[in-house]
């Protein structure tokens, strides 16, 4: 964020559609050289409650490592002011107990991390620290009717306010309006050619519930079990997250064919037909806290603005407006940090002409590895809809599996998986030489028989199902 001098040098105006996580984080990365207006469909709550607008908040979420250290470095502070109010810190893979499609992955000491809040926290403490910038105002309530300007150069958007229509110029507007994005029908008034958009959609649904953590599991794991895509079954899976006021975020979900509903007495009973049920074991001495949350919208899209012939000056689409991932993988807040990241490098790099078109292409790539892994295991279950990998595609699904199998119990490779898995590297560091050389040894390591759990959380586990 710049110094309170630094309003002096902003040049320039940018206007940000949607008043999301993104949305404040494209603000943010703007806002050290330009005044910025943040447009919101809905009100903006004060502090960490729900706002309107997001369908997916009551699910779990999370921000690896890649995406926090990229937030920290748009937003200073924010990881301090998230854990201050109650979010976790977990190291990886050391505070995870997880059955990935390999087996269960063994504890070793720290290689990445990922922080966890409920989303109303996280996005109330970024709110917060960015609504403060110099520079930055928010108008809520609005609605965007549209852009203006002409297919080589957007001015700005028209916006509704009740009856009242206004045009908020700009010399740059950045779409942060999520997955229900409007672009594509405002780029054809433009007169610009449709974008090319790819889906693929295993027909996941998701059913979240919180619970009171049961006494003494303070400091507990999060605890995952993972479906295996090479079984020709509906996948299932399930998660405890630890989140803020001593409770537990459990979201379990299933592909097509075999999704979870919102029946509370059926909760505990689909958490239990799991590839373990030690996530059933677990809520089972958990008190459940209001009703379970249901969810369809998971499919993997992703719009591929940066392929168009044409591509105007002033305008830039990030986060789930240009991409949106199976939330199984936990990418879409990561990726939308890095989006924002690579706005403020380009912005500071080089203003002017190219601007857009560079932004949309650094933004693309950095979407490329949740991509990647969230279509190409989705793609792997039955009823599973999108475009077949080519041979290659298939080849490279071959070596997934066989660098997830080696993960759990090769700490070299488990590091390269898991910077890989935190947007922390690219794809390239599954396929360096070293971890080329341990995946593709014949001597395959043994997996662990039981989850990994210590021996205090083991105690404290025989504790609570011997009470009665």
């Amino acid at each position: 964020m710049p110094a309170d001098g630094a309003a002096r040098s902003r040049a320039g105006r940018a206007v940000v559609i949607g008043g999301s996580l993104t949305g404040m984080l494209a603000a943010a990365a703007l806002a050290e050289t330009m005044q910025v207006t943040v447009v919101e469909r809905y009100e903006l709550p004060h502090g960490p409650l729900p706002r309107q607008g997001v369908p997916q908040a009551r699910h779990a979420h999370l921000l690896w490592s890649g995406g926090a250290r990229a937030l920290e470095s748009l937003v200073p502070g924010t990881t301090e002011a998230l854990l201050a109010a109650g979010g976790r810190r977990f190291a990886v893979p050391a505070d995870l107990v997880v059955m990935t499609s390999g087996g269960w992955l063994t504890r070793f000491p720290e290689q990445q991390f990922f922080l966890a809040a409920t989303r109303d926290l996280l996005d109330g403490v970024v709110r917060e620290l960015v609504t403060r910038t110099p520079g930055v105002r928010t108008l809520p309530g609005r609605t965007v009717l549209g852009l203006r300007g002409t297919a080589a150069q957007v001015a700005g958007v028209a916006i509704r306010d009740g009856r009242r229509e206004e045009v908020l110029e700009a010399d740059l507007v950045v779409d942060a309006s999520g997955r229900g994005s409007s672009m594509p029908r405002w780029l054809d008034r433009l007169g610009l050619p449709p974008v090319r958009t790819e889906v693929v959609d295993s027909g996941l649904g998701y059913a979240s519930r919180l619970f009171r953590a049961p006494p003494g599991t303070e400091g507990f794991p999060t605890v995952n079990v993972q479906a295996d895509p090479r079984e020709p079954v509906p996948g299932l899976n399930g998660t405890i997250l630890p989140v803020e006021d001593g409770r537990w975020l459990v979201t379990l979900s299933g592909t097509r064919g075999a999704q979870p509903t919102g029946d509370p007495g059926a909760f505990e009973t689909f958490a239990r037909a799991l590839r373990h049920p030690v996530v059933g074991d677990l809520i089972s001495r958990a008190t459940p806290l209001g009703d379970v949350t249901v969810s369809h919208s998971t499919a993997n899209q992703r719009r591929r603005y940066e392929r168009m012939p044409a591509w105007p000056e002033g305008l830039v689409v990030l986060g789930d407006a240009l991409a949106t991932y199976n939330p199984l993988y936990g990418h879409g807040m990561s990726v939308s940090a890095l989006h924002a990241l690579a706005l403020r490098a380009e912005a500071a790099r080089r203003p002017g002409p190219g601007l857009a078109r560079r932004v949309q292409r650094a933004a693309a790539r950095a979407a490329d590895a949740a991509w990647s892994l969230a279509a190409g295991q989705d793609l792997r279950y039955p009823g599973a809809e999108g475009d077949r990998p080519g041979a290659l595609g298939a080849l490279m699904t071959r070596y997934s599996d066989r660098l997830m199998h080696t993960a759990t119990r090769r700490r070299g490779v488990s590091r390269a998986f898991l910077d890989v898995l935190s947007l922390s590297a690219g794809q390239y560091a599954a396929l360096r030489p070293d971890v080329l050389a341990t995946v593709l040894n014949p001597l395959r390591p043994e997996p662990l028989a039981d989850p990994p759990f210590t021996d205090a959380e083991r105690s404290r586990m025989i504790a609570l199902f011997t009470k009665g």
